[in-house]
């Protein structure tokens, strides 16, 4: 194998290839990437039985052949060489990369003992690029850390014909988005629950194009995978398995009061005020006819307390929220201003960008768990 290509076009495809090999892996085989070439076309592979991801990028060839090499010293190589055309053969059992004056020589894997990368199951539609990366951002924040609750570490898919829902939720959030997308068939309806990390890991690395494919059977299973396609890269997932919380119900009918405060400024209060509070304290918040008065801390610590403009609406009210939790989902808006819906203050509120006449703002609800103030 012998192949010459540019080198920010070589390390990119190796480093986004290799951030999913496992740092551990169960054989020696699964750290390394797989380096195909045929017809001028150069194939950089990874797969750990989980994850799979693939590119394939042009090169100037002039031998074919397919090698496997240790995947995170090839990243830190490529990413180390001087701004100059790579070429990149093998020597026997060895793998010789050559920049400028640079040379590096590298050992194999055994290619015969990689496994098989899985198929891409069949297209179920496409979304485009910029809303599929926003539309994961803002859910995955809301998706579980803990592996001892798999389900709830998911973003649960939803496709209904020319909608397609995103939700996550740990309990004490949840985050639903819903955007517009092509779907190969009109009245496709499917289900899947993807790994949020990879999910939010693809989302932010493969949208270089001006769509994102979305592979599934017609059942949603795609035995047991779901595969994304975008900017010559192609990768793939294992789904979990579980019965995700029916959080649809979870969302209020009517609210008692709402208010509208500017998102920045509200963001930045509760991030001063949160300085005060000690780990896992609330910060609190006051709303009125006089706006919004925010505070944290105890009478034997630290205190802090800011007042906000808010336009509101109901009866006074005043409701505590972890202030991480509530930041998410204030980093999570997109406009200007921030709706937040009330029932009571021991019930979850509903935190939204302000709906305008375009219905922008209501395709994305954030439902936070208030922290019930003692007394």
């Amino acid at each position: 194998m012998k192949f010459r290509v540019e080198r920010d076009v070589f390390a990119d495809a190796v480093a986004w290839t290799a951030r999913s090999l496992p740092s551990r892996p169960t054989v020696p085989v699964l750290a390394g990437l797989l380096l195909e070439v045929r017809d001028h076309a150069l194939t950089v592979s990874g797969f750990d039985y989980e994850v799979s991801a693939r590119v394939e990028l042009e090169v100037a060839s002039e031998e074919a052949g397919v090698v496997l090499v240790s995947g995170r010293l090839l990243a830190e190589i490529t990413r180390a060489l001087p701004p100059q055309p790579v070429t990149v053969s093998t020597d026997g059992t060895r793998v010789v990369v050559t920049c400028g004056s640079s040379r590096f020589t590298l050992p194999t894997l055994p290619v015969e003992d990689y496994p098989t990368l899985p198929a891409m199951p069949a297209r179920a539609g496409a979304v485009e690029s910029d809303v599929f990366a926003a539309a994961v951002a803002q859910v995955a924040v809301a998706a579980g850390r803990d592996d001892t609750l798999p389900v709830l570490t998911g973003v649960r898919l939803e496709i209904e014909g020319e909608t397609l829902t995103l939700a996550a939720t740990d309990r004490y959030r949840l985050a639903v988005r819903e955007v517009r997308w092509l779907p190969e068939s009109p009245d496709l309806s499917a289900l899947a629950l993807v790994p949020s990390r990879t999910l939010a890991d693809t989302a932010r690395t493969i949208t270089s194009g001006p769509e994102v494919s979305l592979a599934l059977s017609a059942s949603g299973a795609g035995e047991g995978m779901i595969g994304f396609t975008g900017g010559g890269r192609r990768t793939t997932t294992r789904l979990l398995d579980g019965e995700f919380p029916k959080y649809r119900s979870l969302f209020p009918a009517e609210s008692a009061a709402a208010a509208e405060v500017p998102t920045a400024a509200l963001t930045e209060a509760v991030k001063r005020v949160a300085l005060v509070a000690p780990r896992n304290a609330p910060v609190r918040l006051a709303f009125g006819p006089d706006g919004l008065q925010l505070e944290a801390g105890g009478a034997d610590d630290a205190q802090a307390s800011e007042g906000l403009d808010a336009a509101y609406t109901g009866e006074p009210m005043t409701i505590a929220f972890n202030p991480g939790y509530l930041l998410d989902g204030l980093g999570a808006i997109e406009g200007d201003t921030a709706r937040l819906a009330f029932t009571s203050p021991t019930r979850p509120a509903v935190l939204t960008g302000k709906p305008g006449e375009d219905g922008a703002g209501a395709d994305y609800r954030y439902l936070l768990m208030p922290v019930r103030l003692s007394g």
